[in-house]
């Protein structure tokens, strides 16, 4: 409705033709997207609690219209047909007690166990009939709407004088309850409530005028949006490719590329999207009422796929994906390529406004090679295949701005007019301005300084540069002293010196990972093997931190080493320490200079780290600055939005958080760091993944088809173990490796890991810059004959030989499940079903109509136990079996399971259990343990090895489970597979409840 509400209100004047520039209500496009995509996530579900909800009638037609899609609108229409309607009417939703026989009046709220009782004796209303009569009347269907209005003609109620009056509901009558309990619908009800009811008797007034033709559908519809679920053509995206300078142009017309420079599209304009947020929160301020005007937020592809109209000069932004200012993602050109595609895709099937989208894509100086000489090839090749008119799925129109400026959509911001009386430089120091603006994009691109007006001064004030000044020394290649930290140093190392420094105690454990975030990318986080303890050495002897004359740490000689570090790293791990100790505002006076604050130098250091794509670095010192994804509360609403809940950190609770309602940016970035412990690459890596996750729902939703909780902990150290499979590598290595990936190459690995595609990791070979200690490796898939292009051709022989693991390892998620892993080549099945055990229970994947079998197989027993766990029968007294509620509940119980690949297998044996539903027993016993159903298949499953003559590696069993690593890596089907054990298991478990006929044990 909301929806709905947004499309309809969109430029409209308050006050009509009395109104003015104030009075004018302006709806961003991408808040009407976000609707939607609540809208067609839930539907045909009303909501978590109700699975179909005759109110929706009102959403799909008239008078909302809000669902574009015939297919979800004639599901939806079928659902409440089939599961609410009766002979008097439909019921609002399934177990609604509101008036029935079985309701007690007294009392404002229902026990969660009686909502069972009102299961087939709901309340029926004529109100909705109304609304399905209406519905047939517009879709010009006329055997709909004779059936309803013979339908109602039925139950109207006519008084003496003629009148035809609705009554508000039909219910059971008192005595009848037990007989309409066992034969639904047979019974003659008797109408309760309001006569009439004046919502249904409106209704019902409307519907006879139109179905005698007394009124025009469009009379009720002004709008139109009775054809939303029209023919609609193709959108054309078109694409302006702009050159940040002159030298920039050239390059790409060496090229044979010919495009326009920003200073050459005159008097068009080209800002960045933080341009456009900034000038929105002038909308509705309002100093004399108080009033601060519209949040800061981030505008969406949608919104800077329109031209904008402000002060008679037409505007054009780019789209935020392109502003390196806030997060690394966009320093990476593959990556920007990537976010490119998507959005094309996303604005072809999204754009709804009249004419074309346009979307501005500028090329600037991050986008060319190293030495600056040529464009990036990935870029070059995109700019390529937008000229074909193709790119992604998208069709798409490349040209110069000003061609498309009659064909573009054009928002005329009008409370920014001169007229407003509206200062933009009232409160210079107000909050108008992004959290971090801290170095403008592009070149002033407009006249000279005297002929500036406000709103040129208003953009150059945004835009002005901080004035990034160099004060890092450059790292020194003379060894003479010895290196800070030698590589083997942990966090907990420094942090307990630095804590000592505090006279404070710090516990020797490690609160989440084996965290060593110091030197993370060297050695030491492990996000393969389980967590060890440290014990902590007296290390501040091999230390080599510069102490004063009291024996603490002394800074002032730290910061003097900044100049003897060798690599970047080094003044990283310097900086973090004093970023530490002293904080972020810390002035270092460096080189004897004021004002140069610790804060100052990491964001320096972070420049030059993306320069070199240093990608853990990167990472390492986004954690230091606590960077956040500018769109994360986004991304993490546009997730929850389609149903799928989120879990930071890793497992178990309470060290891992669910995030279940969208939270506000600050609130969301607290708890991830939270949950990532002392950890804060982590916690950098789980808003880069929240971030991908985000654009794969919004542009392959069917990647996270029957999943409802994504673990962000559990899909990190799947990552990381998977790398360890693929190189065949130790677990620091391989968390090592993850760090140091580019962020296309982890968008690609995470796909992977959702689609389930075999994938092929290699070292790559272009020469790392030797500051550089990230190992090159890039992802590929893997093509027919199991191998990647570089391996088919033989070119690489993996020169590195990595310390292989000969000893078999014992934790569940270690590398290889039996054996050393230098035996697994590529065309070796060997570990492909662990591996997709182990992957579907990371991100929680179960088998289609999963929960509904549950709740069949809940209601033959007392409960089912899961590690411990109950899951009680009441809980179909409370929920029915397709609300998301059960659904979620169900799932919080598998999900005290840590083993992804041991909750896996309990998937399936609860699964060979729920086939029993289907069977004319009445009762399967009390409380069903599945584990010790698990228990027993891996039991027959080792006999049968041990006949066979089994011995040794193949009969060990997983330490923290006691399954059999060969049961986990067992295909599920076939006389040797898993299903095979669990359904005779399940007979030898339940044989007193099973019939006694020959053919049960098939």
């Amino acid at each position: 409705m909301a929806k709905a509400a947004l499309e309809a209100i969109d430029e409209l004047d308050l006050f009509g033709a009395h109104g003015g520039h104030k009075s004018v209500i302006h709806v961003l496009p991408d808040e009407v997207e976000h609707c939607q995509s609540i809208l067609y996530s839930m539907l045909p579900r009303a909501s978590t609690s109700k699975e179909i909800d005759a109110g929706l009638l009102s959403i799909i037609s008239y008078p909302a219209f809000a669902v574009e899609d015939v297919n979800l609108v004639n599901v939806t229409k079928s659902e409440i047909i089939s599961k609410l309607q009766g002979r008097y009417g439909c019921c609002r939703f399934l177990r609604d007690g509101y008036k029935t026989p079985r309701e007690d009046p007294s009392r404002l709220h229902y026990d969660p166990a009686e909502l069972k009782l009102f299961e087939n004796i709901e309340c029926e209303w004529p109100v909705f009939w109304t609304y399905f009569l209406i519905d047939g009347i517009f879709n010009e269907d006329k055997i709909q709407v004779q059936e309803y209005r013979e339908a109602l003609e039925g139950i109207l109620i006519r008084e003496k004088n003629g009148l035809v009056l609705m009554p508000e509901l039909y219910a059971v009558p008192p005595e009848k309850v037990d007989e309409e309990y066992e034969n639904p619908h047979s019974v003659d009800r008797v109408p309760v409530g309001k006569l009439p009811h004046l919502w249904g008797q409106s209704l019902y007034v409307l519907s006879c005028l139109l179905a005698e033709g007394f009124l025009a559908a469009g009379e009720i519809d002004p709008l139109n949006r009775r054809f939303s679920t029209g023919f609609k053509p193709d959108v054309v995206v078109q694409v302006t490719v702009l050159a940040e300078s002159n030298q920039i142009k050239n390059l790409l017309q060496d090229r044979g590329i010919n495009v326009q420079s920003i200073a050459d599209i005159h008097p068009l304009r080209v800002q960045p999207a933080r341009i456009l947020s900034n000038l929105y929160t002038m909308l509705g301020r309002n100093k004399s009422m108080k009033l601060s005007g519209r949040p800061h937020r981030h505008i969406g592809v949608l919104g800077t796929s329109k031209l904008y109209v402000i002060r008679n000069q037409i505007f054009a932004f780019t789209p935020q994906f392109t502003d390196q200012h806030h997060f690394y993602l966009a320093l990476d050109n593959q990556m920007i390529v990537e976010m490119l595609k998507t959005e094309l895709a996303y604005l072809t099937s999204c754009w709804r406004m009249t004419g074309r989208p346009t979307l501005t894509f500028p090329i600037t100086h991050t986008m060319l090679v190293d030495d600056g000489t040529d464009i990036h090839p990935a870029v070059l090749a995109t700019i390529r295949k937008l000229e074909d008119g193709y790119f992604g799925g998208a069709r798409v129109k490349i040209g110069k701005l000003s061609e498309f400026l009659t064909t573009s959509f054009h928002t005329y911001l009008s409370f920014l007019d001169p007229d407003c009386d509206l200062k933009l430089f009232d409160d210079r120091n107000d909050d108008c301005h992004s959290p971090d603006s801290e170095y403008g994009d592009y070149p002033a691109d407009f006249c000279e300084k005297e002929s500036q007006d406000e709103l040129d001064q208003y953009i150059n004030d945004v835009l002005q540069s901080t004035a990034l000044k160099s004060y890092l020394p450059p790292t020194s290649n003379k060894m003479s002293q010895p290196p800070v930290f030698s590589a083997n140093h942990s966090t907990e190392e420094i942090l307990s010196i630095m804590a000592k420094t505090k006279g404070l105690e710090v516990p020797a454990v490690s609160m989440s990972l084996p965290t060593k975030v110091l030197n993370t990318h060297r050695k030491s986080l492990n996000l393969v093997d389980n967590p060890r303890f440290f014990e902590t050495k007296d290390c501040e002897n091999v230390l080599h931190l510069p102490k004063d004359a009291h024996g603490d740490l002394d800074c002032r000689k730290l910061v003097d080493q900044l100049k003897e570090c060798p690599t970047l790293h080094d003044q990283a791990d310097i900086l973090y320490i004093l970023h530490i100790l002293k904080g972020a505002d810390w002035d270092t006076e460096l080189d004897g200079q004021y004002g140069v604050t610790v804060h100052c130098l990491l964001n320096e250091l972070y420049r030059k780290a993306g320069l070199n794509q240093e990608w853990g670095l990167i990472r390492y010192i986004s954690g230091i600055l606590k960077k956040r994804v500018e769109v994360l509360a986004e991304a993490c609403t546009d997730l929850l939005s389609h149903h799928k809940q989120l879990t930071v950190g890793l497992p178990p609770e309470p060290r891992e958080k669910i995030i279940t309602t969208p939270l506000p940016p600050e609130e969301l970035t607290d708890l991830i760091y939270e949950a990532s412990g002392q950890d804060i690459s982590i916690a950098v890596l789980t808003q880069e993944i929240i971030m991908y996750l985000a654009m794969y729902v919004r542009s392959q939703p069917s990647l996270f088809v029957e999943m409802l909780r994504l673990r962000i902990g559990l899909i990190i150290q799947v990552m990381a173990t998977e790398l360890a499979r693929s190189l065949k590598c130790s677990g620091e290595e391989a968390s090592e490796s993850l760090m140091n990936l580019s962020p296309f190459d982890m968008k690609s690995l995470l796909h992977h890991i959702l689609s389930g595609k075999e994938f092929g990791v290699e070292r790559s070979l272009r020469p790392v810059d030797s500051s550089s200690s990230s190992p090159a490796i890039s992802i590929h898939e893997m093509g027919h004959s199991g191998a990647t292009k570089t391996e088919r051709s033989g070119i690489t022989k993996l020169k590195s030989e990595m310390k292989q693991r000969s000893s078999t390892p014992s934790s569940p998620t270690s590398i290889s499940p039996t054996g050393s892993s230098g035996d697994m080549s590529w065309g070796d099945r060997k570990g492909q079903w662990l591996r997709r055990r182990r992957l579907d229970g990371a991100i929680n994947r179960v088998p289609v109509g999963f929960y509904e079998k549950v709740w069949k197989i809940l209601q033959k027993c007392h409960g089912l136990s899961i590690d411990g766990y109950v899951l009680p029968s009441s809980t179909t007294r409370e929920m029915t079996p397709c609300e998301i509620k059960f659904a979620v509940h169900v799932e919080s119980v598998l999900n005290h399971v840590p083993q992804p690949e041991y909750r896996q297998l309990l998937v399936e044996a609860i699964l060979v259990l729920t086939f029993l539903s289907d069977i004319e027993v009445n009762s399967i016993g009390g409380i069903i343990h599945v584990d010790r159903i698990v228990h027993m298949a891996n039991d027959l499953f080792l006999q049968e090895l041990k006949s066979f003559g089994a011995t040794g590696s193949i009969l060990e069993k997983d330490t923290a489970t006691g399954i059999c690593h060969y049961f986990y890596d067992s295909a599920p089907s076939g006389a040797y597979g898993t299903m095979t054990y669990l359904t005779k298991a399940i007979i030898i478990y339940l044989h007193d409840f099973l019939p006694s006929t020959g053919c049960a044990m098939q």
